[in-house]
């Protein structure tokens, strides 16, 4: 066993040609290697895997470079709505938020739902009176916007048209997530995203939802998913991964790369995952182009995006 561990996504789709060899690509491999090193020296001095895994997508979610938090895209309203999950493999607990504005860190909201209150997931305008009441961060619009993802959403502003976060040649943004394994070998996976560009009527994707986008089972294995979300929930990717290891005998590789690389393509959808085991194994498969990913345990750190 390789413990503890943990793995990091910053978003899958196309890689922009212009992110390939580009100033812009080390920024993107810097933001994964402190949300990997701020999650992992947790990990090495005790910390639980449900802590680890809340602090680097939060340290993510705070980087501008991805689709969520501060990066998150506009909605056809102009508006940023933020989705988040987290679920503990031990207890099989989880807290999820959804349709959020202005929360700085939602997964930090999703782990305090999971933590205080009886219910998994709550969303809207009464999940944002809930961050007020436990005085959450807020931050204004200002804080949220960015140049590109403006520019995203006037592309098809007023269309019906919405657009994945890494579609076409602009700069790779994405949904971002971890999955960590702690020393007592105990797992767990968050999940955060700004949704789709142009999004309505409250889109809801899989990050926030348990077994679609975000899962974790000590029995089995953590994952946090990225791609185009509907694909996802239909698929119900996450769970039917870790069921392929509890009731089919599989482990975490032929599960993991069943999903993506047969169920997902047979579906006509694209995406990926990062997984790990309670014995600190990690798998990362995807079927586009590139996925933002890395991951780091006590041997061996690396981060890639091809």
């Amino acid at each position: 066993m390789n413990l503890p561990a943990i793995a990091i996504h910053g978003g899958s789709g196309t890689i922009a040609s212009n992110l390939k060899d580009s100033q812009l690509k080390k920024q993107y491999l810097e933001a994964l290697d402190n949300a990997l090193d701020e999650g992992f020296e947790m990990l090495a001095h005790g910390y639980s895997a449900m802590e680890c895994v809340s602090k680097a997508v939060a340290v993510l979610e705070d980087c501008a470079l991805f689709n969520a938090g501060k990066g998150s895209v506009f909605t056809a309203k102009g508006q940023h709505e933020m989705d988040a999950a987290i679920m503990d493999g031990k207890t099989l607990e989880a807290g999820a938020v959804a349709g959020l504005q202005g929360v700085k860190n939602p997964v930090l909201l999703a782990y305090d739902v999971l933590k205080n209150t009886p219910f998994v997931m709550i969303a809207g305008e009464e999940a944002i009176a809930y961050a007020r009441q436990k005085d959450f961060k807020f931050e204004p619009d200002s804080y949220f916007y960015t140049q590109l993802r403006h520019k995203q959403w006037q592309e098809i502003r007023g269309s019906g048209e919405v657009k994945l976060d890494h579609s076409g040649e602009g700069a790779k943004f994405g949904t971002v997530g971890a999955v960590a394994v702690d020393d007592e070998g105990n797992v767990a996976a968050a999940t955060s995203t700004g949704g789709l560009t142009n999004k309505a009527w409250g889109r809801v994707g899989d990050s926030p939802l348990i077994g679609a986008g975000t899962y974790a089972n000590n029995r089995t294995c953590a994952i946090s998913c990225t791609g185009h979300g509907e694909y996802f929930i239909r698929g119900v990717i996450a769970y039917d991964a870790s069921c392929m290891m509890e009731y089919g005998g599989k482990n975490l590789k032929e599960a993991t790369d069943k999903v993506i690389y047969e169920k997902m393509e047979q579906m006509g959808g694209e995406g990926g995952l990062i997984a790990v085991d309670s014995s600190g194994n990690i798998c990362m498969p995807f079927n586009t182009e590139g996925m933002y990913r890395g991951m780091k345990n006590k041997t061996h750190t690396f981060t890639r995006i091809l």
